[in-house]
């Protein structure tokens, strides 16, 4: 079973030296870093040769919580899979250790209250957009191709300009003219059918 680290800084300017010292008082063999890589920033790759490098035994150390995971969600599915490979997990500052009972319960904690977070923000997320339903709007981006637009749209047209030339001088885009062109047949059809 080795320690195996990572430490991360977010800028070139920062200094990794108190993350090494405590990973190495702690009795980490072998550290890899990224230097000036933002923590949200997909593409790690001192974190890729650490996730590499590590075997079924080994634990993966970190100074804290917040230099591994992007997000409490990314946090959760590194050491979730670090955990279905027989990898364990250490966070110093926090003093969490998956290769102990209540670190593990502590960390499922995490998750649980990651889950919850998670759920609270899509029911709340759900009542509003209900609620301004109820008061009649609608979410998304506002209407381009608005009814006068399109009434002037067909002067140009009839008057010898193609689609792409009337959405450009109207300033929308010529797919939510055609969109709009077209809606606007179908109720006209409608309206002389009924």
């Amino acid at each position: 079973m080795s320690l195996i680290g990572y430490a991360r800084v977010s800028t070139a300017e920062q200094d990794v030296a108190l993350q090494l010292d405590a990973l190495n008082a702690a009795g980490v063999l072998r550290t890899f870093e990224d230097r000036g890589v933002s923590g949200t920033k997909t593409e790690r790759p001192g974190l890729m040769k650490t996730l590499a490098f590590l075997r079924e035994g080994d634990t993966l150390v970190v100074w804290k919580l917040d230099r591994l995971g992007r997000s409490m969600t990314h946090l959760l599915q590194t050491v979730a899979g670090l955990e279905a490979e027989g990898i364990g997990f250490r966070s110093l500052t926090e003093n969490i250790d998956t290769t102990t009972p209540t670190g593990r319960l502590v960390f499922h904690i995490f998750g649980a209250l990651g889950q919850f977070e998670r759920d609270l923000i899509r029911e709340r997320t759900n009542a509003g957009l209900a609620a301004a339903a109820a008061r009649g709007r609608k979410g998304g981006r506002p209407v381009a191709a608005t009814p006068d637009k399109v009434a002037r749209a067909r002067q140009m047209i009839a008057a010898g300009l193609n689609v792409r030339e009337a959405a450009a001088r109207l300033k929308i885009g010529k797919s939510a003219l055609y969109t709009a062109l077209s809606a606007s047949n179908a109720a006209e059809e409608s309206d002389n059918r009924a």
